[in-house]
């Protein structure tokens, strides 16, 4: 019984964990991004904004993923790794997005929250899961 109580308690820290870091990448996302991107999504329903979203929160869902599942048999250590690698991968992904802007014509934020479709938005979302799995193999 007390495995189930241990598992549940660091369960819970994880969790909490990973919810912090994604709430971060949701931050970030809209830092990099003119207007408000809850209302870009849930309002006016902007595919490209969504799109980029979910490829930075199923990217730091992976490094988060993969440090747990990688842990150190420390718990403590393993909740360092994991918030360290976490906070990496989101600093990874905004220096990844700048380079982008910085070698595509226009501003990439505005670009990637025009309610018309752009392919624009999909090389980033691909840049965000690359850096992601890049984070993620070092890890390992």
């Amino acid at each position: 019984m007390t495995d189930i109580v241990n598992g549940l308690g660091r369960a819970s820290a994880y969790g909490a964990l990973g919810l912090v870091l994604l709430i971060l990448g949701m931050v970030l996302i809209d830092l990099l991004t003119p207007g408000k991107l809850g209302r870009q999504i849930w309002e006016d329903r902007n595919r490209n904004a969504a799109l980029l979203l979910s490829s930075a929160l199923l990217g730091i869902g992976g490094i988060v993923f993969t440090s747990i599942w990688t842990t150190y048999d420390d718990f403590g250590k393993g909740l360092a790794s994991t918030a360290a690698f976490g906070v990496l991968g989101l600093v990874m992904m905004a220096v990844a997005f700048l380079v982008v802007d910085l070698v595509t014509p226009g501003r990439l934020g505005a670009t990637l929250v025009e309610p018309e479709p752009h392919p624009a938005v999909w090389v980033t979302a691909s840049c965000n899961i690359a850096v992601s799995a890049i984070i993620s193999a070092s890890i390992a």
